[in-house]
């Protein structure tokens, strides 16, 4: 059964809590005099006044800005005693140091001590209208007895825990219990398969699994217990798997299996870790990026005050899963450590039908709806009556995530869903920024948002055009400072919410994120700079294909179809690419080339290679088209020329460029039948 979150009337709150909420409070009264009007952290800041000079302070003086930031928003047990020690061309992030917390007490203990009863979730149940809400004071009492039932099974600071759940109350309360202990955690979406959480378990080293009997989703149930079965046959580490009950359906338990189910915070160092979370890249490798405690709990709950214009008393709605870097920093650690009231969504944007997001926004009183703009395309094209059957007067602002919003997109949700008055913030970030970096907001509220457009810099960010020409196989680009111009976006100084490492792997961290640019932060991304200074980002650098908001790496999808040879010996070699998708942002495309003599049906062997990559890494990886193909144009070393492939795919056949570096130019156009009639067949 689920964890029972008590409803009595009393809390559990350590003296260690008390203490250092005795602190925060002391701090805050000394300086209530001097707030500033719009961000009471940056009180006393002489000659400060307005937020574009603000903004300027935060990056001219980073250290005293981020120190004030700190001191105001966090509660210390111990201060710290440096604000950071940086050095971008090492790879080297460090920031509070000296300085120690507990991340569940600011989330939980210190809300819990000035409005226990406030809602702390609203659980939107993948049964419409079946919603549940907890309080501050229940999600404490939740969070303690996970706390307890982990550490009575051994695990202690240090460790690294691996959640296999959807977007439910447990689920955060699980995060908030190993944050409360000292041990990190690795969430891992729940859509990805027994082999692709199998890698994650193992790199994280986890010998602790929490999941669920199994997931409802879009009113379909997902054997979420029998993956982690799998799963944890390959993962030797694994020395138990905590399994609650989500429907009431009987599972096969094992004898590593607990079904069980109040506790002192660890004291942690600002720079331990709190949690890792696995991103795809241009390798085959998944990475986990390591968050540390104090930079990404400010980071996360300054942008979420700030971009959002976030009040007291507001519903936040993120409709993203907990298994992302969106539903880490935006569900639970930066509403959290507000003390807002976050909604956990558990279903699909069109379960029971398109009107669900519309439907949650009306009975729920969201104020704050954030999205992705994969799920604002499908929903238009359902039309506008889905949207108008329902109330949405208290929506004030809202967000899009995870790629960039078309204009079409833009304007719909801007006219249709906020009646024409909510801004539209189009954020940009990424697992490795831990927070949004480039908003249109905040701003002075007459100041012009462009659709399409993330634009501003958040405080303490410094986006920087780099030119992207390349000699000898390395990187070398000048500083690109006029405006009308695009390039790699790098960022120029640190701040406290990005990565600190690639977990086991600090150097391909610095390999990936440092070395390319040195001196700089090299996020992967291009973007273009506007003649007003406005940032728009324009999309991937590298072999990463952005599906519906999720990074997978080209590589991983071959890995899986070359391995596949094993069992398709039909298959000589491949190459993905992404393409423009309508809906999804960017889709998959494959190249196939089979090996000679071999007569099998293309149409059998394209289902075979798309049940293989869901099986190995998610459904969302499959291909949507496979092209087979003779050959597939490569250099004179044997390179695959994707940039020719992806040129083809999307008809840009007048931007082709150069082709005599080619083995056989030929090929190309052998490419390029293939797809003419590939298209055609499709259209049939």
């Amino acid at each position: 059964m689920w964890l029972p979150c008590g409803c009595t009337s009393k809390y559990v709150a350590s003296s260690f809590a008390r203490r250092i909420l005795a602190s925060h409070l002391h701090v805050s009264g000394r300086s209530r005099c001097n707030v500033a009007a719009f961000m009471p952290e940056a009180a006393g800041f002489e000659g400060v006044s307005g937020r574009a000079a603000l903004r300027e302070l935060s990056v001219s003086n980073s250290e005293s800005f981020w120190a004030a930031v700190a001191r105001h928003r966090l509660s210390w047990s111990i201060p710290f005693h440096t604000v950071q020690d940086c050095d971008l061309s090492r790879g080297k992030i460090k920031w509070f140091e000296g300085g120690k917390l507990n991340v569940s007490v600011n989330c939980l203990d210190r809300h819990v001590h000035t409005c226990p009863e406030r809602v702390a979730l609203i659980w939107e149940r993948d049964e419409r209208g079946s919603e549940m809400k907890y309080t501050y004071r229940e999600l404490l009492e939740m969070t303690c007895r996970v706390g307890n039932l982990l550490r009575r099974h051994g695990v202690k600071r240090g460790d690294c825990v691996t959640i296999y759940m959807p977007t439910c109350p447990l689920a955060v309360a699980s995060m908030l219990a190993c944050a409360r202990i000292g041990a990190a955690h690795n969430v891992v979406f729940a859509g990805f398969s027994a082999d692709a959480l199998a890698e994650r378990i193992r790199d994280a080293q986890s010998s602790t699994v929490i999941t669920v009997n199994q997931g409802v989703r879009g009113g379909k149930v997902i054997e979420l217990k029998k993956t982690v079965d799998t799963a944890v046959e390959s993962c030797p580490t694994v020395k138990q798997v905590f399994v609650a009950m989500r429907t009431d359906n009987p599972v096969t338990m094992t004898a590593r299996d607990i079904e069980d189910v109040v506790c002192e915070p660890a004291v942690m160092n600002s720079e331990d870790v709190l949690f890792l979370l696995y991103t795809s890249g241009s390798t085959g490798k998944p990475k986990g990026l390591v968050h540390t405690q104090a930079g990404y709990l400010l980071y996360a709950a300054l942008t979420h005050r700030y971009v959002f214009s976030y009040h007291d008393g507001d519903v936040f709605g993120c409709v993203a899963d907990i298994g992302w870097i969106t539903g880490h920093s935006y569900v639970v650690y930066g509403p959290l450590a507000n003390g807002a009231t976050t909604v956990l969504f558990e279903s699909t944007p069109i379960y029971p039908d398109p009107g669900r997001y519309w439907d949650m926004v009306e009975r729920l009183k969201i104020n704050q709806f954030y999205g992705a703009p994969t799920a604002i395309r499908l929903l238009l094209k359902y039309g506008d009556q889905w949207v108008n059957k329902y109330d949405r007067s208290t929506l004030k602002t809202l967000g899009s995530v995870g790629e960039p919003i078309n204009t079409e997109a833009w304007e719909w949700y801007h006219r249709v869903v906020g009646d024409g008055r909510c801004p539209v913030v189009d954020t940009w970030w990424q697992t490795e920024t831990g927070g949004i970096c480039i908003a249109p907001r905040p701003s002075d509220p007459d100041a012009e948002i462009v659709p399409g457009m993330a634009m501003r810099p958040f405080f303490g960010i410094k986006p920087v055009l780099i030119d992207t020409e390349r000699c000898f196989g390395f990187l070398q680009g000048e500083l690109l400072t006029s405006n009308n111009t695009s390039g790699a976006l790098c960022m120029a100084q640190p701040w406290p919410g990005m990565a600190r490492t690639i977990h086991n792997n600090h150097q391909r961290f610095i390999e990936t994120y440092f070395q390319p640019y040195p001196g700089y932060f090299f996020t992967g991304d291009g973007a273009y700079r506007s003649e007003e200074g406005y940032y728009q980002i324009t999309g991937r650098l590298d072999d990463v294909i952005n599906v519906s908001g999720h990074r997978i790496g080209t590589a991983e999808i071959e890995d899986v179809v070359v391995r596949a040879q094993l069992s398709c010996p039909a298959v000589a070699e491949s190459a993905v690419i992404g393409y423009t998708h309508s809906i999804k942002g960017q889709g998959v495309y494959a190249f196939v080339v089979l090996k000679k003599g071999i007569d099998v049906k293309e149409a059998d062997l394209s289902r075979q290679l798309n049940g293989m990559v869901s099986e190995k890494i998610a459904k969302y990886a499959s291909p949507d088209f496979i092209q087979f193909a003779q050959r597939l144009p490569k250099t004179r070393s044997g390179k695959i020329m994707r940039r020719v492939l992806r040129k083809v795919v999307e008809s840009d056949l007048e931007g082709l460029g150069d082709l005599s570096t080619l083995d056989d130019p030929a090929a190309v156009q052998e490419i390029i039948q293939g797809r003419r009639c590939h298209v055609m067949a499709q259209k049939r």
